[in-house]
């Protein structure tokens, strides 16, 4: 009886790094959540970009990475035209210590760069906590690259992500 050559080993195909764009996208995809893309011009601020876009900062949601006591991440959503309220996202977390990372910090919890940080794609799904302001409102955010910015209903963002609604911002206090 003839025996059968012996078969090749399979190995998997190497997959391709995906951009930070497409792990936003892949990442609303598989929540439901449609995004519009609109790539712009690198902005210095948060202002900058509100008016490359033609919206105002009030329009664009801050994402800020949270570092726990315990080592652990969570998300800030917040208005452009507003600031994390420290006190009342502890009191909603239920914890006595919440702070920024480093930016290197941030980068190693997200994949993403300050100012193109975004809940969705990122490469551990932290906890999500939206201020109450941008419930029922259209906005901009962070689309994992520079030069790039992502439009969503907030309220299926927020479906999507299963994120916590609270009133976790103050009004900005001048520098």
């Amino acid at each position: 009886m003839p025996t059968e050559p012996a078969a090749e080993p399979q190995t998997a195909a190497p997959t391709e790094p995906q951009t930070g764009r497409e792990r936003v996208e892949s990442d609303a995809a598989a929540r439901g959540i449609p995004l519009d893309m609109v790539e712009r011009t690198n902005a210095r601020s948060l202002e900058e970009a509100a008016q490359i876009l033609g919206i105002t900062p009030a329009d664009i949601v801050k994402s800020l990475v949270v570092k726990r006591h315990d080592g652990s991440f969570l998300f800030a959503e917040i208005p452009g035209d507003r600031q994390i309220s420290w006190a009342k996202l502890r009191s909603v977390v239920g914890v006595n210590k919440l702070q920024l990372p480093d930016a290197s910090v941030a980068l190693e919890a997200t994949g993403y760069e300050r100012g193109t940080i975004t809940p969705l794609g990122s490469t551990t799904p932290w906890p999500v906590y939206v201020d109450e302001r941008i419930v029922g409102r259209r906005v901009s955010m962070g689309a994992g690259e520079h030069g790039l910015s992502a439009f969503v209903d907030a309220d299926q963002l927020i479906a999507g992500l299963q994120a916590t609604v609270a009133d976790i911002s103050d009004e900005l206090t001048p520098r």
